[in-house]
């Protein structure tokens, strides 16, 4: 089975993934990139009014084949 890497990009840059794992299919390499997106921006979302993140997966030949990203944003309305 393929080796698939998550990279993340947020407002501080690039985290890439130097070890990257192993689905069994693309549906669920794309869920994992999902799921993992909530549990990142959670930490971050504390110190930003407005936070994005994007996961992008490349495949063992370095090629992009997936990309799914989380925006928030907070604002008081007073």
């Amino acid at each position: 089975m393929p080796r698939y890497f998550l990279d993340l990009y947020n407002g501080d840059g690039l985290t890439v993934d130097g070890h990257g794992q192993v689905f069994d299919s693309r549906e669920r390499l794309r869920r994992e990139a999902i799921l993992i997106l909530p549990d990142i921006i959670r930490d971050e979302m504390i110190e930003n009014d407005r936070t994005a993140i994007t996961v992008k997966v490349r495949d063992e030949s370095g090629r992009h084949v997936f990309e799914a990203s989380l925006v928030i944003s907070s604002n008081w309305c007073d």
